[in-house]
């Protein structure tokens, strides 16, 4: 079992469902989903589907944090963090998801990739939302769980 399935289970969330590319839990009273990248690549079609399931249990439940395990990717896609920052994270604004907390692979030209990515994104898009959501990056699913 590894280090994150372990802590995932030890703080009670349960599987919501299992694809090729991802796993996403949830924790009800904890009002958490974690969404947790298996792959070191993930089509964005596949990345699409698995955020938009994840939008439909969040339009039907009580959440306020998503986590997003990413330290299995190896590949920095452009376009799927784009959705992903103005549509995905827009819509979930709407119902409730304020806190985003993202665990990023250990290798440093990807954490500076996402940063230059970030910046470009705001800078083309000036009616994001960020500065309505508290987005923090973690180290740990239990730093992202408590933080």
């Amino acid at each position: 079992m590894n280090t994150a399935t372990n802590s995932i289970e030890l703080n009670e969330f349960d599987l919501l469902f299992e694809e090729r590319y991802s796993k996403v839990f949830v924790n009800h009273s904890k009002k958490i989903i974690i969404c947790e990248l298996l792959t070191d690549y993930v089509p964005i079609e596949d990345f699409k589907n698995t955020f938009l399931q994840i939008s439909e249990v969040v339009k039907k439940g009580d959440f306020d944090k998503f986590i997003f395990d990413k330290r299995s990717l190896r590949a920095f896609h452009q376009p799927s963090m784009e959705w992903y920052f103005l549509h995905w994270k827009n819509e979930m604004l709407k119902y409730g998801i304020v806190k985003h907390r993202k665990i990023l692979p250990t290798e440093k030209w990807f954490e500076k990739m996402v940063m230059i990515a970030k910046e470009q994104i705001m800078k083309n898009n000036p009616d994001n939302i960020i500065d309505q959501l508290d987005i923090q990056y973690c180290d740990s699913i239990e730093e992202a769980i408590v933080k």
